[in-house]
């Protein structure tokens, strides 16, 4: 069956992850939306976030098979065990660490985009249990005082799971098209570009 060509649908989806409004004010959120949706949000209006969070989902569809669940669900678990230390232990690592980890997940997934080849499963999980821990320390350290903690928690793990999900629907998306892949690969060097910004941001 001949692949579809347009590319529309695909460009669409991701500019619209990208062109998503920066982060709120973590107290604001919470008084704003309350503890479950201010979880919810934090993810998904910070944009270094959202990119590591959908690329996750995107590399792990590009692997196929069991990776598509195992690599994101391995993501999800290691960023829980990285909250509630986040959330117990908040000073124990820097805040530059953490956003080095982060903008570091960024520049990873984009450039494996980029590359466009499945990696094994094995060194995929091995990746995102690393990162996974930063990005839930980063979440579990910044809850507000305000929130109602497991509320809050259980907001940004099902914001988490929704973009990754999101990119695996992206990439699934793609290899319907014939330039599918072509955009992802594209979508990849923005990727590493934006994660390198935030990079430099981070050890500056």
């Amino acid at each position: 069956m001949t692949r579809r060509r347009s590319p529309v649908p695909i460009l669409a989806v991701l500019l619209t992850l990208v062109l998503t409004q920066p982060a709120l004010g973590h107290e604001d959120q919470v008084i704003e939306y309350g503890s479950f949706l201010a979880g919810l949000t934090h993810p998904v209006l910070g944009l270094d976030h959202l990119l590591a969070l959908v690329s996750v989902g995107i590399v792990s569809a590009i692997i196929g098979g069991r990776a598509i669940w195992t690599v994101p669900g391995m993501f999800v678990i290691m960023m829980g065990v990285g909250g509630i230390t986040g959330w117990l232990f908040p000073d124990v690592f820097a805040g530059t660490v953490t956003e080095i980890a982060i903008a570091s997940t960024v520049i990873l997934r984009g450039g494996l985009l980029v590359w466009g080849q499945a990696i094994p499963v094995s060194a995929a999980t091995a990746a995102v249990a690393f990162f996974g821990f930063f990005h839930g320390y980063a979440h579990g350290s910044e809850i507000p005082d305000i929130a109602d903690t497991l509320v809050y928690a259980v907001g940004f793990m099902l914001g988490t799971i929704l973009l990754h999900l999101t990119g695996v629907l992206i990439a699934e998306v793609a290899k319907r098209y014939q330039y599918g892949l072509l955009v992802l690969r594209g979508a990849g060097m923005l990727f590493v570009v934006i994660g390198a910004s935030f990079f430099l941001d981070a050890i500056r």
